[in-house]
């Protein structure tokens, strides 16, 4: 019986680290798309994606992103695995939400 505990245990350990690190490569790579399309300046501030995200080649998430006073969530599709793929596709598939601020400065 300890053994089976150790052995799931050690699985949601290694999948938990699997599904942070899939988030970090989905940014650097939607990074990278935006910069090489000559937007540098827009920041990527989350990436949000579904639990068996990581362990397939095609997914949904959502991805929010500021520029200035914006800030857009969007949703896009990743094509390919980020981690474990080198060809990896991601493609705009609507706006979610668009939030504009504007402050009154002195």
């Amino acid at each position: 019986m300890g053994k089976l505990f150790s052995l799931i245990v050690l699985v949601v350990l290694g999948y938990a680290g699997l599904y942070v690190y899939y988030g970090v490569a989905v940014q650097q790579e939607v990074e990278q798309q935006l910069e090489d399309r000559g937007l540098s300046s827009i920041n990527v501030d989350d990436v949000t994606y579904g639990v068996t995200a990581p362990i397939s080649t095609s997914a949904n998430i959502a991805i929010t992103l500021t520029y200035q006073g914006a800030q857009a969530t969007v949703d896009m599709a990743v094509q390919g695995h980020p981690v474990f793929s080198d060809e990896v596709s991601v493609e705009f598939d609507g706006l979610q939400a668009l939030r504009l601020g504007i402050s009154f400065g002195q």
